[in-house]
């Protein structure tokens, strides 16, 4: 029966992809906007026109890497050597590529007889090139601009907007990291309406780079598309679309020819009409309803044979929750498993050690270098309370939290084992004279974007809405490329779907970046955290620790110091020197403006993490005025020795006592 279900899929998907390839191949590459600008020229029959031709014709051969859907050619010597690139949309086929290619490749010369320098666009693809070296080098310009002729309402304009940022903004992080530089991403707008998102930039960006020129297209927004319910932005590196419509292939992978999309895009009015267009039309209506069915049962088939590869690898069954997310069952480990991994806890594998117990290097049967947090056993937790808190865990999934991989439920053992993170945490790096000399500030500014999206996943993406409650640099670890994760759950709390802040007698975290709300009246909320994102944001850009600032008066710290600089206008003299000269000045003082906000007394006027990551993606929007921060400070701090009984020298204050909603698991440093 499964050959038989495998033969007739194999049919269905050549019969589709015949009907749509010749469908396609009937109508001309969708005509975008061509620059050519005019400040070098080459004349007729000279030595630069025969290279041109020779690099058009490379890049629209049949050897041509249509596939990888970008590739690059070069011809000449000298002032008379020729750069090309293409590029094609990451959700078409390699046979609509080539085509797109081809036609640009015969069409260029026409609309750009005489520049050195052209470059293309097309729905489906680029043809970009010049006498200057393009490949691998991030150019914003030229560009263009593309709107839809409808606007939004007046009513919906705000929420439009904040959602529409918050997507361009993820899905970007989403293209700039993968391998193909090429990301798609919808999000609600309202329960009726959803927005659909395409960016891509040229593959040969780093990732780095890749964010760069999309962050540079996305500020343009206002003057593209104000107002406008779909736009578009196309660079010579980089693009970007949204619509209220699916305009992009939604199920094509990168080894798959698409079927045919949705209607041509409404806001191309000139777009002349396709000569297939109404045998387009049927086709779609036949064939969209037969597709699905054929992925619904292609995705069913998936998930059987996934089923039957694990149970002969473990001998039991896949335990999914509601969430398709596996359940403790499944990330249970034995304890002959670990003891395994760690060659029985061998001192040579210990990485260090602390309150809550040890942490040792291991290695799975399969290879898996982890991290194995082994509890210690004077934990008063039980037996069930610790597999709930695990299931909890194992739920937050992003690539900017630390991942929990199993645990160990043993008699008396209680052990965790995490994903293995390389470069130890961010104090480690941040606080120290040399090995902060590593963390430039484009890095500084990527760990400061990662934490906040670590942020606000738990505070509004995932389906537990959790309050951390501990966000210091000790917590964020640093993977192989500097990434942050968010660690050290053992003092968050979980919220429920109404819930916007509580009350707790028992003051847990670490002082200096609590808020005063909370050091003060035991009173936590998501602002809580927003209010320790801000002050770890000014010791990434101070690489100073709040705790070192201390004045005579015992009043200053961080906070304040940076505060009265801002007044005096002069925010910049508490930059970290190691990283002097390599930052740009505007990117700096808006991130001390945006802490700023953050650490503000009231809780109210802090922003959210999604507004935070607007206005840090976004130049064009206005900031509000910070209003004074640290005016509490020394209520906090009168109020911490009454409770705590302990000296203003201390660092921390934590409490071994666990209520239901508390998530006791420390991850490792």
């Amino acid at each position: 029966m499964s050959s038989c279900f495998k033969s007739s899929v194999s049919l269905i998907s050549v019969f589709f992809f015949i009907i749509f390839n010749t469908v396609s191949s009937a109508t001309d590459p969708t005509y975008l906007f061509h620059i050519c600008p005019n400040t070098t020229t080459f004349t007729r029959n000279s030595t630069y026109l025969t290279n041109l031709r020779t690099v058009l014709s490379s890049l629209s051969s049949p050897n041509a890497a249509y596939a990888s859907r970008f590739d690059n050619a070069t011809a000449g010597d000298d002032n008379n050597r020729v750069y090309g690139v293409f590029l094609c949309r990451g959700d078409v086929s390699a046979e609509i590529c080539r085509d797109c290619v081809t036609f640009a490749a015969n069409e260029t010369l026409q609309r750009c007889p005489r520049e050195k320098e052209t470059v293309i666009w097309y729905d489906e693809c680029m043809v970009r090139y010049s006498n200057q070296s393009i490949v691998g080098k991030m150019r914003v310009m030229p560009a263009a601009f593309l709107s839809n002729t409808q606007n939004i309402t007046e009513s919906q304009l705000s929420r439009f907007n904040e959602s529409l940022a918050a997507l361009l903004i993820d899905v970007s992080v989403k293209a700039a990291s993968s391998s193909i530089k090429f990301a798609t991403e919808r999000a609600n707008f309202t329960v009726f309406q959803t927005i659909y998102s395409l960016v891509q930039c040229t593959p040969d960006l780093t990732n780095l780079d890749c964010e760069s020129c999309l962050r540079q297209t996305i500020n343009w927004l206002p003057l593209c598309c104000d107002r406008r319910i779909g736009g578009r932005v196309i660079a010579s590196s980089c693009s970007f679309r949204y619509e209220l419509y699916p305009f992009y292939n939604e199920t094509i992978t990168a080894a798959t020819p698409p079927p045919n999309v949705s209607a041509p895009p409404p806001q191309l009015s000139s777009q002349p009409p396709g000569k297939g267009k109404s045998s387009t039309v049927i086709v779609t209506a036949v064939a969209v309803p037969v597709s699905v069915c054929v992925l619904l049962l292609g995705a069913a088939c998936c998930l059987l044979a996934r089923r039957r590869r694990r149970n002969k690898l473990s001998g039991e069954g896949e335990d999914l929750d509601e969430d398709g997310i596996t359940s403790t069952e499944t990330l249970h480990f034995q304890f002959s498993e670990i003891e395994a991994a760690t060659d029985k806890f061998s001192e040579s594998n210990k990485l260090g050690h602390g309150g809550f117990g040890e942490v040792y290097k291991g290695q799975l049967i399969t290879g898996e270098t982890v991290a194995i947090k082994r509890l210690s056993r004077g934990s008063t937790q039980g037996a069930e309370e610790f597999k709930n808190e695990v299931d909890v865990v194992a739920k937050l999934q992003h690539r900017n939290l630390a991942k929990l991989l199993g645990y160990c439920l043993d008699g008396d053992e209680k052990i965790l084992v995490y994903e293995f993170v390389p470069n130890k945490s961010l104090d480690y790096f941040l606080f120290d004279t040399e090995k902060s000399r590593l963390l430039d500030w484009q890095r500084r500014y990527k760990i400061i974007e990662g934490i906040a999206r670590g942020i606000l996943y738990l505070h509004r993406d995932s389906r537990l809405t959790i309050i951390h409650r501990d966000l210091k640099a000790s917590n964020i670890l640093l993977d192989a490329d500097m990434s942050p994760k968010i660690s050290d759950f053992g003092m968050a709390r979980i919220f429920g779907a109404d819930q916007t802040q509580a009350n707790t007698q028992r003051i847990v975290g670490t002082y200096g970046y609590m808020s005063p709300e909370y050091a003060i009246h035991g009173q936590y909320s998501l602002k809580s955290d927003v209010y320790s994102f801000g002050v770890l944001v000014l010791e990434l850009i101070t690489g100073k620790k709040n705790s070192s600032f201390y004045e005579e008066d015992g009043l200053g710290d961080l906070v304040t110091c940076v505060w009265k600089l801002w007044v005096e206008n002069s925010p910049l003299e508490l930059v970290d020197e190691a990283m002097r000269g390599s930052f740009q000045t505007n990117e700096v003082i808006r991130c001390i403006h945006i802490a700023l906000l953050c650490v503000q007394d009231d809780s109210s006027e802090r922003p959210s993490m999604d507004n935070i990551l607007v206005m840090m993606n976004s130049f064009t929007v206005t900031l509000p005025i910070p209003k004074r921060s640290g005016l509490l400070l020394r209520t906090m701090r009168h109020s911490r020795v009454q409770r705590s009984g302990a000296s203003p020298s201390d660092q921390s204050l934590t409490s071994k006592s666990v209520d239901d909603s508390s998530i006791t698991i420390v991850y490792p440093r």
